[in-house]
């Protein structure tokens, strides 16, 4: 498959930052790794061999990012205040400077309106990859985030402030009045939100989200795997294996 790997100094975060871009066609895919994960995980735990057949086939490109999970989610001996304000640095970078790269690179080979913006992550990645569907409807216009962790106390225990709110799906979807036009957004968009019910998972927190979609009538495929299903790799696998094709329809 085709490959790509770009640097480059990052102003909302004031670093240099580093991503992949495996394949070239398709749906543009923006994949955040698993907890404190660097760009190259993608490929580094094998994620690429269950997505060749989409992205050598032109069905897909995935554009995979660094985390600032040490400084934000992990750093839990460090102020929250300006945790999640790096954390919001982290999504002004992903964005303001990513997805305006995406839509570039995906002009170049033959789009003629900036496409949406599938995010995909699994763990940690799916809970940012969650949050980034539902702020940025507009930008992202598909999900599939398998084994995320959807309470916010996950990172910042009983710290809260309006930045914190802003990353809280399950507190910013419940409190979204009737007539808010991200509703009709979410109505267009294809969300599938995945967990196992075996060690180390927490279908709970899937179960909290799932309850507030249906109360807002927001569309999702929320599917909850068996007890056999452990926080793994080898069952993400098979996860992405079985809804990919189901996005990329």
């Amino acid at each position: 498959m085709d490959t790509h790997y770009e640097k480059w100094y990052s102003p909302s975060l004031g670093r240099d930052m580093e991503l992949k871009v495996y394949g070239r066609g398709g749906k543009p895919v923006l994949y955040i790794p698993c907890q404190d994960g660097r760009f190259f995980d993608f490929e580094g735990f094998k994620m690429t061999d269950t997505w060749a057949p989409f992205l050598e086939s032109g069905r897909a490109t995935v554009f995979s990012v660094d985390t600032m999970d040490k400084e934000t989610w992990s750093a839990k001996s460090g102020d929250p205040y300006w945790r999640i304000r790096r954390h919001e640095g982290w999504v002004s970078y992903l964005t303001n400077e990513v997805v305006p790269y995406i839509r570039s690179f995906c002009r170049g080979y033959g789009w003629q309106v900036d496409p949406g913006v599938m995010t995909f992550g699994c763990s940690l990645g799916a809970t940012h990859a969650v949050n980034l569907y539902f702020r940025f409807p507009q930008l992202f216009d598909e999900v599939l985030a398998l084994s995320g962790v959807y309470d916010i106390a996950y990172g910042f225990d009983g710290y809260m402030d309006d930045e914190v709110y802003r990353n809280a799906p399950v507190l910013y979807l419940a409190n979204m009045p009737a007539d808010h036009p991200y509703l009709e957004l979410y109505r267009r968009n294809r969300a599938v939100i995945c967990v196992g019910q075996g060690p180390w998972e927490m279908p709970d927190d899937t179960r909290a989200l799932h309850r507030v979609l249906v109360e807002k009538g927001i569309p999702a495929w929320v599917d909850y795997w068996g007890y056999d299903v452990n926080h793994d790799w080898p069952w993400w696998y098979k996860q992405a294996a079985y809804f990919v094709p189901e996005l990329l329809k």
